[in-house]
């Protein structure tokens, strides 16, 4: 008898609730949860709340965009990390396998380091996430090898590693007093600066990408079999391949451009939402999405309360993300579909 996969979708619903709540409420300004539920009510509804003034500037205008910003960030790499993970047939594979996060964050520094704005820096972090994968995916279809996915996988770690060291020799290069210091804080990753105009360029290929890593659902589905498995059921793996590459990291490059560089998440979170609702990726993409978003506003609010000064999620989420990591590498040997 086929397990419901209803149970397991209700708990990564209840915790992105949760981390709404704690997000919205908690913090320098508390905020009670009756308070947060009348400022949003009123706000979709078109009503004026009667609540403080500054009540409602919090809730909407300082944590708002933030929260907002979280829910999709952590969507976007818990959604491609269980591409990538499906694709290459390995619970131990993340988004940034094909060197997406190390080109995002080499454009990023580069735009740090010619003193660009905001836009200019997120755009030079989108770009070099693109570019880097489609780097890795012409080297990686040039080679002619008997298994195409561990090609990949060894070209995308060649390639991030050497990114890596451009990413160095900028830091090296940058002014130790402005520049280093934000370079080193950009690359740890915070939501601290997001603004309701940072949304809409969040927002766009984020849902772009995982509209189409949902209507590929059954062919992911079939693709997650072996090479030749897939082939002979009139699956076309290579042209498959390159879109559910290009949809994962599109998504993946736009949350390293918003919010730097936040591992772990879409190697932690893709895991859990399989134990919770199974391998198809019909109900998988959707609960690692709700699941993602609330386990980074939770992290996200652990990293602005927990201390006097904020901790980068980065730094939190490789607390949570290292023993889980090793937890599965001893249990990898199990039978995982």
């Amino acid at each position: 008898m086929t397990r419901s996969p209803l149970p397991g979708f209700l708990i990564a619903v209840a915790v992105l609730l949760a981390g709404l709540a704690l997000a919205f409420t908690l913090g320098r300004y508390p905020v009670s949860l009756p308070d947060m539920i009348d400022v949003i009510a009123a706000r979709l509804t078109g009503h004026t709340s009667e609540l403080p003034r500054a009540v409602q500037d919090v809730v909407l205008s300082v944590r708002g965009p933030r929260v907002v910003a979280a829910v999709l960030v952590g969507a976007a790499l818990a959604v491609s990390g269980t591409a990538f993970q499906g694709l290459f047939r390995n619970p131990l594979v993340s988004p940034d396998i094909l060197g997406a996060s190390s080109g995002a964050a080499l454009g990023a520094v580069i735009g740090i380091y010619f003193s660009l704005g905001v836009i200019g820096i997120e755009a030079l972090a989108f770009a070099g996430g693109i570019a880097a994968v489609a780097g890795v995916y012409a080297i990686g279809s040039a080679v002619q090898a008997r298994d195409p996915i561990l090609v990949l996988v060894l070209t995308g770690v060649v390639v991030g590693a050497l990114l890596g060291s451009g990413v160095g020799l900028v830091k090296y290069l940058a002014d130790p007093y402005n520049q280093l210091p934000a370079m080193t804080f950009w690359l740890l990753g915070s939501l601290a600066a997001t603004n309701a105009g940072d949304l809409l360029p969040l927002f766009g290929p984020v849902a772009v990408g995982t509209i189409v890593l949902m209507a590929l659902r059954w062919r992911m589905n079939v693709m997650s079999l072996p090479e030749e498995e897939a082939r002979a059921l009139g699956v076309p793996t290579g042209v498959l391949r390159a879109i559910i590459v290009a949809a994962a990291t599109l998504i993946t490059s736009a949350s390293v451009a918003a919010a730097g560089v936040i591992g772990w998440v879409g190697l932690v979170v893709p895991h859990l939402a399989r134990s919770l609702v199974g391998p198809d990726f019909a109900r998988l993409i959707p609960t690692a999405a709700i699941l993602g978003g609330g386990f980074l506003l939770v992290i996200d609010t652990i990293a602005r309360t927990v201390a006097p000064i904020e901790i980068p999620l980065g730094i939190l989420t490789a607390v949570v993300g290292t023993p889980f990591f090793i937890w599965l590498l001893t249990s990898v040997h199990r039978t995982w579909s």
